[in-house]
């Protein structure tokens, strides 16, 4: 990181992990070595939080989170089909991905119980997903949950009769710049600064993500341009699950799990952070007021806590956003409970 643009010096770097069919890029912040970061006593093991990333994005998506972090350990991967870990075979879906995440706590963290796991967008569902693939209540991990405007089941698009034209609809240009071609880097920084979700000055290290989310289509030609990196195929896949009707098997399997670990725990509940704006910067969000208020009343332990003026995108890679989950991160701390004040869910922006 760079200090002398005020961002606290951390070591961040990469590491494969093997799951099946090949490796695993996971990205990994170290707490902030030069006393700005309040790092805390250096003979213990820092915090930690293993953070997954939306549906087309990759682990840099956690850098403006990471910056608000400094004490702690970030540790994020590329879900298989994104980022540096693209070339990973199918099957994807939410039971896979759950699986790799799996994967990397055990190869990375030291003492995955006292991590806090926080997913943004499918990342929501994937982190929902993971706890019914364990022991349910039983499983010591996550020790805490943080979701991020993802994890409940989606309403389906007006219009939209389900499947792929759901998720295409509700991703909408996100998910159509993945059949583009982009003469540079610049370009496709343009692409983003147009989207009426990323208006406005950018934070430090946004423009290094989109930088790693394109890949050279002839790395012989630098003429033949630029393309984002995600696998269409496995944004599809995905992307049809996380569309189903109640979320399919997978996330009612994980809410079920959610409520048996934290639906007795007065005030060590799971925090779900809404955007009252959603992937285009339109009121009413991707979880429109209503429907997260019900679906939240449907499951114990789960509390949905809107956080204004920020959209699906500015939640997270904004810096008024990326602080609102970093404490949300900092409360979910095995033993802490959550200590941010909740509000019920309404349109605040």
């Amino acid at each position: 990181m760079d200090a002398e643009r005020g961002r606290p010096f951390r070591q961040y770097r990469t590491q494969d992990v093997d799951v099946p069919g090949g490796q695993l890029r996971v990205g990994i912040w170290e707490p902030a070595a030069d006393g700005s970061g309040s790092a805390g006593d250096r003979s213990a093991p820092p915090p930690t939080a293993l953070c997954v990333h939306g549906i087309t994005s990759s682990h840099l998506a956690w850098t403006v989170v990471a910056d608000q972090l400094p004490g702690w350990r970030i540790v994020a991967p590329d879900l298989r089909g994104r980022g540096r870990s693209a070339n990973l075979p199918g099957p994807y879906g939410l039971a896979r991905h759950a699986d790799d995440v799996r994967a990397v706590a055990a190869a990375v963290i030291a003492s995955p119980a006292s991590a806090v796991l926080v997913g943004h967008s499918m990342g929501g569902f994937v982190a929902v997903a993971l706890l019914g693939t364990g022991a349910g209540s039983a499983d010591p991990w996550p020790g805490g949950l943080v979701l991020v405007d993802g994890g409940l089941p989606l309403p389906t698009p007006p219009g939209a009769s389900g499947g792929e034209e759901a998720i295409r609809a509700t991703l909408g240009p996100t998910a159509d710049r993945l059949r583009r071609t982009f003469p540079d880097r610049a370009a496709y920084r343009d692409f983003w600064a147009a989207h009426p979700a990323l208006s406005g000055p950018w934070p430090d290290g946004l423009a290094e993500y989109f930088d790693y989310d394109l890949r050279a289509v002839d790395p012989q030609d630098p003429a033949a341009g630029w393309r984002p990196v995600t696998d269409e195929a496995a944004m599809l896949a995905d992307g049809v699950e996380i569309a189903e009707p109640g979320g399919g098997p997978a996330l009612r399997a994980g809410l079920a799990a959610l409520t048996a670990r934290w639906g007795r725990a007065a005030g060590d509940g799971v925090v779900l952070l809404r955007a009252p704006r959603d992937l285009l910067d339109r009121p009413g969000g991707m979880y429109p007021p209503d429907w997260a208020a019900a679906h939240a009343a449907a499951v114990r332990g789960l509390t949905v806590r809107d956080v204004p003026d920020t959209n699906h995108y500015s939640l997270l890679l904004g810096g008024p956003g990326a602080a609102e989950v970093a404490a949300a991160i900092r409360a979910a701390v095995p033993g802490r409970g959550a200590q941010a004040t909740t509000t019920a869910p309404g349109d605040g922006a």
